[in-house]
């Protein structure tokens, strides 16, 4: 019998999850006869919708419906929980650790392939500030995001019930460092969360949080454009937060966040969203990468002289054929990453049936943006919004997108309910650390709270 195509896509995330999708869609036939296979790895066995991770530390999302299961999206896909570790293109084999492989010692596994897609996305770009690695915080998964919220309510009980007022002062002192998408998205809904938060608090007022953002350059959210992002330091700045340009973390050692204008804040809270760089599989490829370490692809979303590789999103440098310079690339965001990916499985799935390719081609629509409840700047089709509308249109457009209608009309119903309804407020800490309770239990012989 001929073995089946094999298609392996590496990461489940924007590119991975929408390519096998249209792939699952485009090749239904040859997947149920088994003439392609189509094998999807990544360490979490669900997409993570990144848009809403501000408002799921904020409690208006639940995090379940923030995520999407790969394995219902994908029935007709092999979805291997796991992490490539390296990529031989010329042996056609990636090498892949998986949960499976950590049990058994046996390290790694080698899966073979006929098509590659490499779509891993990004991760944190953690600049060597010293103290950032012990005490930062990021915000790019919804672990992260959930951990961030129990960690800001946690700080209103210290502070609540604290005699030393330097613990108190750093207990309500936020520092968030970059002034993109992620940084002042989390921190507009986190502030919003925590205003509400200290009405029931008896000893904490809302002037007495400290709220600070910190950017390297001279403007914030750079995509909304130039006059929005003026507005939205205003916007932020009437919120009684300080908003620092031009300014760079230089340590934060001892939780002590220093900056390079000679400000010093202690702060029990360091959020960290200054930026991604391209996943390390990528350097552990023998696929050509860019001056920045992304792979260097053609219009068609082929790795750029390579056979039998693509790839799109935050891991590819892609031609912009709408642009008036010749030399443009795509932007590494979600909007491009979610149409190049169905450019993509369509050009594999022709590449397979010996079609001709179909170069990608988007004009950018613009962008939008969340400064917390009823609060937003928006700049699509030329058109600028600020206030409730952009708000508005920043909900309608991500939940026009986020996947499945299952997760549609969840994130829908949450919030009609959250207008209904007063805040959650609580902190579920304990879930970091599950089966501590347990284990004290097993060693003392009593539960923690007996006398």
């Amino acid at each position: 019998m001929k073995e089946p195509a094999r298609i392996l896509v590496i990461g489940g995330g924007y590119v991975g999850m929408y390519a096998a999708l249209r792939l699952q869609r485009k090749l239904k036939r040859e997947l149920r006869h088994g003439g392609v296979q189509v094998i999807v790895v990544d360490p979490e066995p669900y997409m993570t919708y990144q848009p809403f991770l501000p408002e799921a530390a904020a409690g208006s999302i639940s995090p379940r419906h923030v995520v999407v299961p790969l394995r219902r999206v994908l029935p007709d896909c092999t979805v291997v929980i796991g992490e490539a570790t390296a990529i031989h293109h010329g042996k056609r084999t990636a090498t892949v650790r998986t949960l499976a492989t950590e049990e058994e010692g046996t390290g790694t596994v080698d899966i073979h392939y006929d098509e590659l897609v490499l779509a891993p996305g990004s991760v944190s770009r953690a600049l060597p500030v010293p103290g950032l690695a012990e005490f930062g915080i990021g915000f790019k998964t919804v672990e992260e995001a959930i951990g961030l919220r129990n960690h800001v309510l946690e700080q209103l009980d210290i502070a609540s019930s604290t005699r030393d007022p330097d613990v108190r002062d750093a207990a309500l002192t936020f520092v968030f460092v970059g002034g993109g998408y992620a940084g002042v998205e989390a921190l507009g809904e986190l502030e919003d969360m925590a205003r509400y938060a200290v009405r029931y608090y008896h000893n904490i007022a809302p002037e007495d949080l400290k709220w600070i953002l910190v950017e390297a350059t001279d403007r914030i959210l750079p995509e909304v454009g130039e006059e929005m992002g003026k507005y939205a330091v205003r916007e932020l700045r009437g919120r009684n937060i300080d908003v620092r340009l031009e300014t760079r973390l230089d340590s934060c050692v001892d939780r002590v966040a220093a900056l390079s204008d000679g400000s010093r804040f202690p702060t029990r809270t360091l959020v960290w969203t200054a930026g991604v760089k391209p996943h390390p599989i990528l350097a552990s490829s023998d696929l050509p990468l860019n001056e920045r370490g992304r792979l260097k692809c053609t219009a068609a979303l082929q790795v750029e002289g390579v056979e039998h590789a693509w790839s799109a999103g935050d891991a590819a440098s892609v031609p912009d054929l709408t642009a008036d310079r010749p030399d443009a690339v795509c932007a590494p965001n979600a909007q491009h990453a979610v149409r190049q990916a169905k450019v993509l499985a369509e050009n594999v799935a022709a590449a397979i049936a010996g079609q001709p390719l179909t170069d990608y081609a988007h004009k950018y629509a613009g962008s939008v943006a969340s400064l917390g409840l009823h609060r937003g700047v928006a700049h699509v089709y030329g058109r600028k919004l600020k206030g409730y509308p952009a708000w508005f249109m920043h909900r309608v457009y991500h939940l026009s997108r986020v996947p499945t209608f299952n997760r549609k009309a969840r994130v829908l119903s949450e919030w009609i309910l959250s207008g209904l309804f007063k805040r959650e407020i609580v902190s579920l800490g304990s879930l970091e650390n599950p089966r501590a309770e347990f284990k004290l239990a097993a060693d003392t012989g009593r539960h923690p709270g007996a006398s």
